[in-house]
């Protein structure tokens, strides 16, 4: 058992003998699988599901763009039939949430890495890109900053405030609210790191420093978009003097109208995301539970559609819209772990 008690299978799939046997899908109490979580793997899952509900027997699932956060929330409300049977993340599952699965019932998930993905700092390609390091985003975004010793509310207004170099324009930056996976992302990619670099931050207790560190500000420097990221896309095209904070795949399917910031000197490309030389890569997750296998009407086979090399291969249909796929050996792996599920008679 892991995290609070709730069993979440990472690696080998392990039985789970106190589970009762539940009725065949041919008989499913529920006939349409039910996704909800991450804006950043929303389109890669409707993907899937679209290629699903034509090539399969079944009915094409429903796919909810709530932002991470908010889809733990609904996937660990219930283990009724009628909750979401799959949660998607750009972020691993808290401690928190697995408590609050496990209070109501939901005793085994299984976690999927599908891919990866880059954070990318954006804006409207009519406008000079920029180049970026952690500590000037730091300090573009960040509610307090240190200086002198003392930590005060960001002083900086303009971009030339910060450096001299970049252009006299207005700080904007519009980035994922928190009900998003990749706000998770920006604070431990973004503001801790440079954060953590300041002697002020350092003389910090550790609770006051991780709060301090992960503020964003709120004087409209930093603006919280909470919908999803066509919404950002949208408000970039609008104000070319902004910057977005975006996944990368919204850069690989939008590259007409915006183009990305090198960040300490790297640019951001797929080839430099799946070798982990961009700093702000990170892996993307999917959560089912097992309790749902028998329940759910074709939950198996949208987990074996997902996991498919003509999916999330290298030359699959996903990497086409942007998702970077797993090492050959980190994918056949977790292809395997999928294949040892789906013949668990749960």
């Amino acid at each position: 058992m892991s995290r609070a008690g709730i069993l979440i299978r990472t690696g080998a799939i392990l039985a789970f003998a106190s589970l009762p046997l539940l009725p065949d899908p041919a008989g499913a109490a529920q006939d349409q699988i039910r996704i909800v979580g991450s804006s950043t793997v929303y389109p890669f899952a409707t993907v899937v599901a679209e290629h699903f509900g034509k090539g399969s027997p079944y009915r094409a699932p429903v796919v909810e763009s709530t932002g991470t956060g908010g889809g733990f929330k609904l996937f660990c409300a219930s283990v009724d039939v009628e909750s979401p049977d799959i949660v998607l993340a750009s972020r691993r599952v808290h401690s928190s949430e697995t408590r609050e699965c496990l209070k109501n019932g939901i005793r085994d998930i299984v976690e999927f890495t599908l891919g990866y993905d880059g954070l990318v700092i954006v804006n409207a390609r009519k406008a000079p890109s920029y180049s970026l390091t952690h500590r000037q985003l730091f300090q573009a975004i960040a509610k307090t900053v240190p200086q002198n010793g003392r930590w005060i509310p960001n002083p900086y207004r303009l971009w030339s405030d910060i450096d001299p170099s970049f252009p006299k324009e207005k700080i904007t930056v519009f980035g994922p609210a928190p009900n998003h996976g990749t706000r998770d992302s920006l604070v431990d990619l973004v503001l801790e790191q440079a954060c953590a670099e300041f002697p002020e931050a350092q003389a910090l207790p550790e609770d006051q420093r991780i709060r301090s560190c992960a503020a964003v500000r709120e004087d409209g420097g930093f603006v919280d978009v909470s919908q999803n990221y066509t919404v950002t896309l949208q408000k970039l095209v609008m104000d070319p003097h902004a910057l977005g904070i975006l996944p990368f795949s919204y850069l690989d399917q939008n590259s007409d109208k915006i183009h990305a910031a090198t960040f300490d000197g790297h640019e951001a490309t797929y080839e430099n995301i799946f070798n982990g030389s961009y700093p702000l890569s990170r892996p993307l997750f999917l959560y089912v539970k097992t309790e749902h296998l028998h329940t759910t009407a074709g939950l198996k086979d949208y987990l074996s559609a997902f996991t498919a090399e003509k999916a999330w291969g290298p030359d699959g249909y996903l990497a086409e819209r942007g998702l970077i796929a797993l090492t050959d050996d980190r994918r056949h792996a977790e292809s395997e772990k999928a294949r040892q599920l789906l013949q668990k008679p749960y």
